[in-house]
């Protein structure tokens, strides 16, 4: 029987709430009528977890923070890291804060403050760097040597999104039960040397988006009550990464009622807790140990500690940052072409409401949030003809964990894992922000497909990464 994955390497882990305050602004959603937000249906939080190799070797330090928010613009996501890194010593390639993407946070950007609610969004933004630079500092100062088990199990929380509508002959973006969903639920169970649980991670692929443009609360979505499960039962941190979840979302979602979202949690919670008591004690192999004769002739087994030559392997650590040169899309707008669009819908949603038209301003006011988006994205590409994806892989033991920039569509993980069955890879997807926003498969291009068409890079850009991870992995795994 083959041994279960494992990594050993040194690790430590603290949590704070970053819950914005009620009246902030927090429309995410275009067709939203409010736009500040009205109370809070759970506490958003940010965990910082620090990895380092085991022995310690200081410049390998890799530091991944998860919060709750949707994502940052590059002009704040680059203050937050520039903050953390004077607050903390690190360099900035080893801080990587990954994002939940709850669409219920708010769009936390500085371009917003003009508008009603605004105005508390740069002294929160402040604050939550104070806030996740102490729990930095605090998560560096309880490292100690770990083990972390790994396994898998499944949940169909998350459906495909790309649904063709016969009756307007159109892409839109809801349950499409008929797609490919990737239902894997990935676990990892971090336990010290003494066999003391630490801390456990979760990591699945679906867009937190049960609540939509009716829900007024403050919430981290699905994932707050998926935490709340696995806390209850373990008693201590519970992390969530968001996989690639361009494509998916949850079969019950775009709805205004938190119970709905805590059942989603509920749900992906339970199926995570199921990988968890399936996993073995740290460091030891199940071996098969002999026969017993009693009514039938017995075949044991037992978990038997590792042999020290063993144990070494699972310090294996390799840690790589690069970045992947990415074509943008040739028929990518300006910002000229974007503005003139935005002036448009400005001037036909006033003149819908001038004449009594609301349902078709509504329609008007959602596509000119369409383009104020898409200008501010826009303005924080990098010039020239390519993109640089940022990438970092670092391997631990039998394990590969994978940060990257982008929402990627769920083939991306599907291929990853298929292609090294067996080995676990943990992604974190909206690294550092998202800038190159979607990366959809090359099939999905010309359909009119919504991530396509907000998507800024050209199609085979997401082949390309999957080919060139996938060649890093090869490379590493043999």
């Amino acid at each position: 029987m083959p041994d279960f994955p494992q990594s050993v390497c040194r690790f430590g882990i603290a949590r704070c709430d970053i819950t914005p305050p009620v009246g902030i602004y927090h429309r995410l959603w275009g067709a939203a009528s409010h736009d500040q937000a009205t109370g809070v249906h759970r506490p958003l939080t940010a965990t910082a977890m620090v990895f380092q190799p085991e022995p310690t070797v200081a410049d390998q330090e890799h530091v991944l923070v998860a919060i709750d928010h949707c994502l940052l613009w590059a002009g704040e996501m680059n203050g937050l890291l520039q903050a953390l890194c004077s607050r903390t010593g690190l360099q900035r390639e080893q801080i990587a804060v990954t994002f939940s993407h709850t669409h219920s946070a708010g769009l936390i950007g500085l371009e917003r403050s003009q508008l009603p609610g605004g105005d508390l969004i740069a002294p929160y933004l402040e604050t939550l760097a104070e806030h996740i630079g102490d729990i930095i500092e605090q998560a560096r100062e309880t490292v100690e040597p770990a083990t972390i088990a790994y396994g898998s199990g499944h949940c169909d929380l998350a459906c495909h999104r790309d649904f063709w509508d016969e009756g307007s002959r159109q892409f839109v973006c809801g349950a499409n039960p008929t797609g490919t969903a990737d239902d894997t639920v990935l676990v990892a169970r971090v336990t010290a040397a003494d066999g003391s649980l630490l801390a456990t991670i979760v990591n699945y692929a679906c867009h937190p988006t049960t609540l939509a443009w009716q829900n007024t609360l403050l919430s981290p979505d699905f994932p707050g009550a998926m935490r709340e499960v696995i806390e209850n039962a373990s008693e201590v941190p519970c992390v969530f990464i968001q996989g690639a979840s361009g494509d998916l979302g949850p079969r019950d979602g775009f709805v205004g009622e938190v119970e709905v979202a805590d059942r989603n949690g509920r749900q992906l919670g339970y199926a995570a807790l199921a990988v968890l008591e399936s996993l073995r004690p740290p460091l030891t192999r199940f071996t098969y140990t002999g026969s017993v004769i009693s009514g039938a002739t017995l075949g044991t087994w037992a978990h038997v500690p590792l042999a020290e030559s063993d144990q070494e392997k699972l310090k294996t650590w390799r840690l790589r940052r690069w970045n992947i040169d990415l074509d943008y899309r040739a028929d990518l707008p300006t910002s000229e072409q974007t503005k003139a669009e935005l002036q448009t819908w400005l001037e036909k949603e006033k003149a819908a409401r001038a004449a009594g038209q609301e349902q078709q301003a509504g329609d008007c006011r959602a596509m000119v949030e369409r383009m104020t988006r898409r200008l501010t994205r826009l303005q924080d590409l990098p010039p020239g003809p390519s993109f640089p994806f940022p990438v970092t892989l670092w391997r631990m033991g039998d394990a590969f964990w994978l940060a990257v920039e982008a929402e990627l569509y769920n083939h991306f993980q599907r291929s990853l894992r298929q292609r090294f069955a067996g080995t676990p890879i943990v992604l974190a997807t909206l690294t550092n922000g998202s800038r190159p926003s979607y990366l959809p498969t090359a099939e999905t291009y010309g359909k009119g497909i919504y991530q396509e068409s907000i998507a800024v890079l050209a199609p085979g850009c997401l082949e390309k990464v999957l080919q060139e991870i996938g060649q890093q992995i090869h490379d590493w795994a043999n």
